[in-house]
């Protein structure tokens, strides 16, 4: 398992031992924000999903504070989302994540290529009730970088996924809003003519009202080639 630390506004702490990690999937509000995810997904040959929205168990220890993620190969890609994370007292929290994808796995199932790397995680977290008024005004944007040059891949609101309010109703009616469960929450649709398959993925959760935001940073490592 993991444990994970985030830093609230007001300075202070909360430590979360986590105990199971779901990944939400084709979670957009919009139907047409759906097909244009799926659509994206079968260009790399990703068969549609037989149910909208999907729900990924993943490892909790792939639930991580990380600026680096090793890959074995040179298709992988993150997806800019948030995360709703059950604390050691019950309180939601609202952050920045990265569901670290593996492509070229995800062709063969996409609960296996969730498991295939870390859902990265920011080190900064917000309680889910401080903004919950104003939730469909967050941005959520993520950026990649190829020699150098940084460019923005995803760009959009909380407005356009469902809501953590939904899957905290969905993790309620299964049992699973515990202590230590964190939910991701599915992603937004990628840029046209943006290359995803980047060694550095940069995130950001941004609060208009305040201008506050949470980020996460990481580069992607390649692992040395197997012998054998």
């Amino acid at each position: 398992m993991a444990l994970l630390t985030f830093e609230l506004p007001d300075g202070t702490t909360r430590k979360v031992d986590v105990v199971q990690v779901l990944n939400a999937g084709y979670a957009g509000r919009s139907q047409d924000d759906v097909a244009a995810h799926v659509a994206e997904l079968a260009e790399l040959g990703v068969p549609a999903p037989s149910v909208t929205p999907a729900l990924y168990p993943v490892s909790p220890y792939l639930a991580q504070h990380t600026d680096q993620v090793r890959v074995q190969h040179g298709r992988t890609s993150g997806e800019a989302e948030w995360a709703l994370v059950v604390d050691q007292d019950g309180d939601l929290l609202l952050t920045a994540a990265c569901d670290h994808t593996d492509r070229e796995l995800e062709v063969h199932g996409v609960a296996w290529s969730k498991n295939a790397s870390p859902d990265v995680l920011a080190r900064r977290a917000w309680r889910l009730a401080d903004v919950q008024e104003r939730l469909d005004d967050l941005t959520l944007r993520a950026w990649v970088t190829h020699d150098g040059q940084e460019t923005l891949i995803q760009d959009g609101t909380l407005a356009e996924l469902l809501t953590p309010a939904y899957w905290a109703d969905v993790l309620r009616e299964r049992g699973d809003l515990v202590p230590g469960t964190v939910l991701i929450s599915g992603t937004i649709p990628m840029a046209e003519g943006v290359d995803q398959f980047a060694p550095h993925w940069r995130v950001e959760l941004t609060d208009p009202a305040t201008g506050n935001t949470i980020g996460l940073a990481y580069d992607v490592v390649r692992m040395p080639v197997p012998i054998g």
